[in-house]
This record gives structure tokens, C-alpha cells and sequence, in this order.
């Protein structure tokens, strides 16, 4: 999830608790200030009865509610004495000009007790609360409206203004991701006055000139390392050939200075290997190019057509797609051919090799020793199955290091005595 949404999630989840609690508080508040404006009329409604009462005696023989809205029940002095003013919501039966009959009606009234000339009488007080309770739900209603408005607006708002204070952020990292070391002369910059953002820059700028400092400093030594490593052994072998050439050595000596050339040459490969492994890793092959797989295999397959055919091994290729791989050209021809050669060196005499191109992945298979490798060990470097084993074990390690620079995922399977190799290319 990306750090705005993130942001935004926060700062919503935390507004809509808010405006939440505050609706809930605000409803119930306005419903009480209604309740106490009908109960202050109640208490006036009270005050007056009674004093109607006493000029009017005949009230108090009211004993069902009507368009006056009272009851007066004569009690006990106890009873009297047990009651307190209360108010409580109820219902009453009423009848408006548009019913055409009784129906029930919300009320509030309020239960009281008064003496009057020695006797003691219980009197209820009902106000309609038709009209007030049309004003909660319309209040109510207001309420939530006013409740998925705000929060519509925040969000919205917060949206903009996030976005805007991201902006600078999000640009840098752009320009981040397409920074490359030894290619890009410019360090990523941020247009903002934001201290945070332009301490990020500062940091980001100082790692990126360290980095690129021991990257120059890495590829000069692996340029160097080439060619004064490769001049040495170059013109060791050839002092070798002509010494060999010379017909002066005895048999002995020919096959010491045979077996010395040998040991050169696997130096000479493993220092190729190594120098290769280096400038993958430091990322020195990078002229992408739309390339075909399926072209790859073909060169690869005719390269080594000579062992293949001395080894008698059978060849399959089943081209179910066109696999066009976004990929330096070097790289690509690199880990086909290592996939490969491995199934070729690493086979049986009249054995067999499958090869599987699809859309996006290639799997190559082949015959071989019947023991399965170890998964854990296979793309480490210097890894040999077996000590008799003659390569330098860097070539699956080379496959690896290039497939993790373009995020491919290189996989070994062996089933069925069957050794299987997948590259992914996604």
C-alpha cells in the first residue's frame, strides 16, 4: 500500500471516530434540550391545573384524558407521600383531523401528587410530542446527512492536500528508481521546502556519491584485474606451446608442461568467470534489448553442436511460444548457453536433452546421473556435485546472479531421473 493511502487511511479511520462520537453526542443532546423545553411546560401546565383547581372544583373529577390533556385521581395521604414528579415518554390514543380513528400517539407526560382542602390527589400531565418527535427524525436525518457530508469533504480534502505534500516525495523516488550507477550524471533532486524532504535529498545524495565512488572504484579494479591477470597467463601458455612445439622435451617433460597448460587454461576460464560474475553483479550489462529466446537456444544449440553430436545426445525442441525477454543481449546468450552447456557436460552418452520455450519461461531437461543436487547448494558458487567434476562450478551461480538482476526466478527440479532447470522471465 502506498504511504498516501496509507496516510489517508489513518487520518479517515481517525476523523470518522470523531465525527462519529460527535453525531451520537449532538443527537442525544438536542433530543434531551427537547425533552427538557416539554417538561418546563409540563411543570407550568401543573402549576396551573392546580390553581384552576381550586377555584373550580369541579376538576378534579376529570378522570380520562381529552383535548385537555389531564388526569386528577384522588389518593391517600400514603400514597400521596410516595409519589415525586416524574416524566416519562408514553403513548396515548388520539385522534387528528386527518385519522380516521383512534391511534397511538407519542406523549410525554409527567406524574405528580397535590393537596387541596385536606385531600390528596394524583395528576397526570400529557403533552402531544407528534410535532417534536417529526423534529428528532428530521434532526436526525439533518444529523446523518450532515455526518456522511463532512466526512465525504475531509476525506476529499485531506485527499488533495496529502497528494499535494507527497508530491515531492513520490517525484524523488521516481527519479531514484531510474538512477543508474555509471550512467546518470545528475543525483535525483526534490522541489519542495519541506526540511524532511530536502534532509532525505541531502542523505540520498551523500550514499548515492559514496556508492558511486566504490562502484568506479570496483569496475577500475575489475578492468585491471582483466588485463593484468589474462596477459600473464595468455603469454604463459603460448611460452608453454612453443616450448611443446620445440620437439626437444622428452615425453615426461611434454606431458608435465601438458598438464601445467591444463591447469592454466581452467585458471584462465575461472578468472573469466569470476570477472563476469563481478560485472553482473555490479550491474555493468544493462543495454536492454527486446531479444528472442528462441533465437538464443538456436545459437546456443549450434555452438555446441560438436559435443552434442560426439556425446550422442537427443535433442527436443518444443517452441510452444515466442519468448521475447526484455534483456542485454550478452546476458541472454550467457544464461541459455550455461543452462544448456550443463546439459550437455553434465549428461549421459546417448542420452537425451528437452527443451521447452512458453511465453515467459524456458525449461530445459535433460538425462544424467541418477541423484538428485542439493537445491540449497546448486547456484553457489565453486559447488561440484562430484569431485571429479572438471568445470570451475560458476556457471549455475552466473545463471542466478543474472536471473536476480532482472528479477527471474531459476528454479531445478529432478524427477523421474530427469535434471529440469526453469527460467521465468516475470
Amino acid at each position: 500500500m502506498k504511504l498516501l493511502n496509507q496516510s489517508l487511511n489513518y487520518l479517515s479511520i481517525s476523523i470518522l471516530t470523531i465525527i462519529t462520537a460527535w453525531s451520537v453526542l449532538f443527537y442525544f443532546n438536542m433530543l434531551n434540550e427537547i425533552k427538557s423545553s416539554i417538561d418546563e411546560g409540563l411543570e407550568n401546565y401543573k402549576r396551573l391545573i392546580i390553581l384552576n383547581a381550586q377555584q373550580d372544583s369541579t376538576i378534579l373529577t376529570k378522570t380520562y384524558f381529552d383535548e385537555s390533556f389531564f388526569t386528577i385521581k384522588q389518593i391517600d395521604k400514603q400514597q400521596a407521600l410516595k409519589v415525586k414528579d416524574s416524566y416519562v415518554d408514553t403513548v396515548l390514543y388520539m385522534q387528528d383531523a386527518d385519522d380516521e380513528q383512534l391511534e397511538q400517539e407519542p406523549v410525554r407526560m409527567l406524574i405528580t401528587a397535590f393537596e387541596l382542602n385536606d385531600n390528596y390527589y394524583e395528576l397526570k400531565v400529557a403533552n402531544s410530542m407528534v410535532e417534536e418527535d417529526d423534529l428528532i427524525k428530521e434532526l436526525l436525518k439533518d444529523t446523518i446527512w450532515l455526518y456522511i457530508s463532512l466526512l465525504v469533504c475531509i476525506v476529499l480534502i485531506n485527499n488533495f492536500v496529502l497528494k499535494k505534500l507527497w508530491t515531492p516525495f513520490y517525484e524523488f523516488l521516481y527519479q531514484l528508481k531510474a538512477f543508474r550507477l555509471g550512467k546518470s550524471k545528475l543525483y535525483p533532486k526534490v522541489k519542495t521546502k519541506t526540511k524532511e524532504f530536502l534532509d532525505l535529498q541531502d542523505t540520498v545524495t551523500n550514499l548515492l556519491k559514496h556508492t558511486t565512488d566504490v562502484y568506479d572504484q570496483q569496475k577500475q579494479f575489475i578492468g585491471n584485474a582483466a588485463h593484468e591477470l589474462q596477459t600473464p597467463l595468455a603469454i604463459t601458455i603460448n611460452k608453454l606451446e612453443l616450448l611443446i612445439e620445440d620437439g626437444q622435451l622428452q615425453d615426461k617433460q611434454a606431458n608435465d608442461i601438458a598438464e601445467v597448460m591444463n591447469i592454466i587454461e581452467r585458471l584462465t576460464r575461472l578468472n573469466k568467470s569470476l570477472l563476469l560474475l563481478s560485472k553482473i553483479e555490479n550491474r555493468q550489462f544493462f543495454q536492454n534489448e527486446q531479444i528472442l529466446i528462441n533465437d538464443v537456444v538456436k545459437d546456443s544449440l549450434s555452438n555446441l553442436k560438436d559435443i552434442i553430436d560426439y556425446k550422442k545426445i537427443k535433442v527436443t525442441v518444443n517452441e510452444n511460444k515466442k519468448a521475447s525477454v526484455n534483456i542485454d543481449k550478452t546476458l541472454a546468450s550467457i544464461i541459455i548457453s550455461n543452462l544448456i552447456r550443463n546439459a550437455v557436460f553434465h549428461n549421459v552418452e546417448t542420452g537425451y536433452i528437452s527443451i521447452t520455450i512458453e511465453k515467459e519461461s524456458i525449461t530445459i531437461s535433460n538425462s544424467g546421473n541418477n541423484v538428485s543436487l542439493d537445491e540449497n547448494l546448486i547456484f553457489k558458487r565453486f559447488y561440484k556435485p562430484n569431485q571429479e567434476s572438471t568445470g570451475a562450478g560458476l556457471g549455475l551461480a552466473i545463471v542466478k546472479a543474472i536471473s536476480d538482476s532482472f528479477n527471474f526466478q531459476v528454479t531445478y527440479a529432478y524427477k523421474n531421473l530427469e535434471h529440469s532447470f526453469q527460467v521465468v522471465f516475470s
